[in-house]
């Protein structure tokens, strides 16, 4: 619900002495920016134009006011996806003749072409030639939102230091929400991309509300409030997150300046009060220490700069790390806790945070559970497909003591390995990485009875972990009675590799990426393989003798 508080517009300061400027500057200025960026999710481009933006503000810090408007096609999402549009985007991206994404307008000026909507390519030099232009009217903009019942007072001030070119003018006042995860094509972060500057409403409607006088020393006083609603389309509204722009434009088009600020907040319940909002999912587990985090905010009217935290698994032993830092109010940030050991429990684990005391105790305990991870069976094999990012990608298998018993990547791409692996009894980990967040093409890694330890499309960002047991029994094959005093040595090797007793088998050697290296077919009773020209690392003997398969693994030196 949106109200308008003294809804007095002082167009001739003069003739209405009671009222006076006192957030806005009556010297003249030159016009701030308003750059608005029509974007989407599905726009592998878009990030680019995101970074250019941010580059184009920080240079001109409290010059420049970005609004991202998620409009057009590629906005529009997939199953289970964020729905960032608004109702009033389709028509700001029309009237600025949008067919390309991203676009972006300076101040909604047609510099050429007869639209406004421009290339990512031209918006810093618009912006910086818009910022060398003296304006006709300053704008500021103050805000705060009353915690308690989330209503929020937006205050805004704008003098004449000249006439305006049309009689009337429009004051718009935008609602943003920063930090808002999601996914984001070409953002290399899966579903966690940070989105910034997401327009979710305008709080004086699709083209703002009329000025009346326009002429010099006219003065703009206008204050309006505003029930800010618990989420739109389903995303929830993070009150700390939120950022407000207003501008004066001559039209629905072009904008003489514009402001930014963050709002404060009030209505605090307590001056002390930190909220242990959540603990981060850590996956499946066989006995890794882990390293849990917890998310804190600071719901107090005073900043928080240190805390106690306290945590255990399954009831065991009590960890405190002692947290130091700055979190304003209503901001949070996620604590990486230090690793802490646990005794499995076979119907599932529970993790539990306590924060030290404060004003209010009833929110300073969070806990997550974690499923214990799958016993794998035999032997396991690692299919991996680069795809298109083969360079980017990499992985590793560790056991319980942090030793890498394999480890594969960077690759071609275009390319499919099919890894066969042998693990003695304990709990490892495989890690899968891509350096540029891409993620990769498909990964699946099963045992000998088909039971899957891990799969993945590809979508698994800068990286992905999952842990499983091995009951340490190597798959033979079938009637392992024909490879009886079978000898491989020495193991490891430097120079040759000795087979015996393997009369009449075939014999293949490849390497940890299921590469075929060597082949010799019916073999005699003592074999020599050179394995000099080899590389240092981990390499697989397969020996098969009718329908019997026997693979080991040994280490050149």
């Amino acid at each position: 619900m949106l109200k308008k508080l003294f809804p007095c517009l002082i167009f001739a300061l003069l003739s209405c002495t009671v009222y006076s400027q006192t957030i806005v500057s009556t010297t003249p200025e030159n016009k701030k920016v308003i750059l608005e960026e029509f974007t989407g999710i599905h726009c592998v481009w878009c990030p680019s134009g995101h970074a250019i933006a941010k580059a184009i503000q920080d240079s001109n810090p409290g010059n420049v006011f970005l609004i991202n408007i998620h409009t057009g096609g590629f906005s529009n999402p997939g199953p289970n996806e964020p729905d960032f549009r608004t109702t009033f985007g389709n028509a700001i991206r029309s009237q600025s003749g949008v067919n390309f994404y991203p676009s972006g307008t300076v101040n909604r000026h047609v510099f050429s072409g007869g639209i406004t909507g421009m290339d990512r390519g031209q918006w810093t030099s618009r912006a910086n030639s818009t910022l060398t232009q003296p304006s006709y009217v300053n704008v500021a903009v103050e805000a705060d939102i009353n915690v308690q019942t989330q209503e929020l007072t937006v205050h805004v001030e704008g003098y004449y230091t000249a006439n305006s070119p049309q009689g009337t003018n429009l004051l718009n006042i935008a609602l943003l929400q920063n930090n808002t995860k999601g996914p984001q094509t070409g953002g290399n972060a899966g579903s966690n991309y940070n989105h910034m500057h997401r327009l979710v409403y305008l709080l004086t409607g699709q083209w703002g509300i009329s000025i009346p006088s326009t002429t010099t020393s006219t003065f703009v006083d206008e204050t309006v409030t505003y029930s800010i609603p618990a989420d739109y389309n389903g995303i929830a509204v993070e009150l700390g997150d939120l950022e407000i722009v207003a501008f004066i434009a001559e039209t629905q088009q072009e904008i003489a300046s514009g402001a930014g600020a963050f709002p404060t907040y009030s209505g605090f319940a307590n001056s002390n009060d930190a909220f242990a909002r959540y603990v981060d999912e850590v996956g499946d587990q066989c006995g890794f220490d882990i390293t849990p985090s917890v998310n804190i905010q600071n719901i107090g009217s005073d900043p928080l700069t240190s805390l106690s935290i306290n945590y255990s698994v399954n009831s065991g032993p009590v960890e405190t790390y002692n947290w130091s830092g700055s979190i304003t109010s209503l901001q949070n940030e996620t604590v990486e806790l230090p690793g802490i050991g646990y005794t499995i429990n076979p119907a599932g684990n529970t993790f539990e945070v306590t924060l030290g005391s404060d004003d209010n105790n009833s929110n300073n305990t969070a806990s997550g559970t974690f499923e214990n991870a799958v016993t794998a069976t035999g032997s396991v094999t690692l299919i991996l497909n680069s795809g298109t990012n083969g360079s980017q990608i990499t992985w590793d298998i560790t056991n319980s003591g942090g030793t890498v018993l394999y480890s594969g990547g960077p690759y071609l791409n275009s390319q499919s390995f099919n890894i066969p692996l042998t693990f003695s009894a304990d709990c490892h980990k495989f890690e899968v990485r891509s350096a540029n967040g891409n993620g990769g093409s498909s990964v699946v890694m099963y045992d000998s009875d088909s039971q899957v330890l891990y799969s993945s499309t590809g979508d698994f960002g800068f990286g992905e972990s999952s842990s499983f047991n091995s009951d340490g029994v190597v798959v033979l094959g079938i009637n392992d009675t024909n490879f009886e005093g079978l000898s491989i040595y020495p193991n490891p090797a430097s120079s040759v590799l000795n087979i015996s007793n393997a009369e009449n088998s075939t014999i293949e050697v490849y390497n940890i990426l299921g590469q075929i290296l060597y082949t010799k077919n019916d073999i005699s009773i003592e074999e020599q393989i050179q394995v000099s020209q080899f590389t240092t690392g981990t390499y697989f003997v397969k020996i098969t003798n009718g329908n019997a398969v026997k693979t080991i693994k040994f280490i050149k030196r």
